[in-house]
């Protein structure tokens, strides 16, 4: 099995504290981030970072539904893990400085793919489509953590790769 990856990126015009602040908040902000994809959203345990168990279902294509159980921590400031209990997932997002009043929130996720000719598609297209999930989040991330006239200014921009 071959390891697959999916990483977005986006400047956001926000400090690094409120958006890191924003993704860590899986009791309030998180829920609303999520674009149709998720569903079944719970938070377990916790609500606010490291020590926080949530539920979700994620839905990246028509035929393929993940039951995630994801455990958070916080290995160092301005990094945030989610590591599934049901599989080898594990998402980091990082948020750093970039410039005054503006960070970098990057989101890579990580797991153990399929073998064979199966494994080749995974490995191909699934980081594609994932890339456009985390694109949404993002994007709603800015929208939930900018001020409004950073927003109208154009001054968030996103960019985002699948690897």
């Amino acid at each position: 099995m071959a390891q697959v990856e999916a990483t977005t990126e986006r400047i956001i015009a926000a400090d690094p504290g409120t958006v890191f602040d924003a993704l860590a908040d899986y009791e309030n902000t998180r829920a609303k981030l999520l674009p149709a994809h998720f569903s079944e959203y719970e938070v377990r345990e916790g609500g606010d970072g490291e020590g926080s168990l949530v539920h979700w279902k994620l839905q990246a294509t028509k035929r393929r539904v993940r039951d995630c159980l994801l455990e958070v921590t916080e290995p160092s400031d301005g990094r945030l893990v989610e590591k599934d209990r049901n599989s080898s997932m594990v998402t980091t997002w990082t948020v750093t400085p970039a410039g005054e009043g503006r960070s970098k929130a990057v989101v890579t996720t990580v797991w153990d793919g399929a073998g064979g000719i199966g494994g080749f598609f995974e490995r191909t297209f699934a980081p594609k489509g994932l890339g456009r999930i985390y694109d949404t989040i993002l994007e709603r991330l800015a929208a939930e953590t900018e001020t409004p006239s950073a927003s109208a200014n154009g001054t968030g921009t996103g960019a985002g790769a699948g690897a």
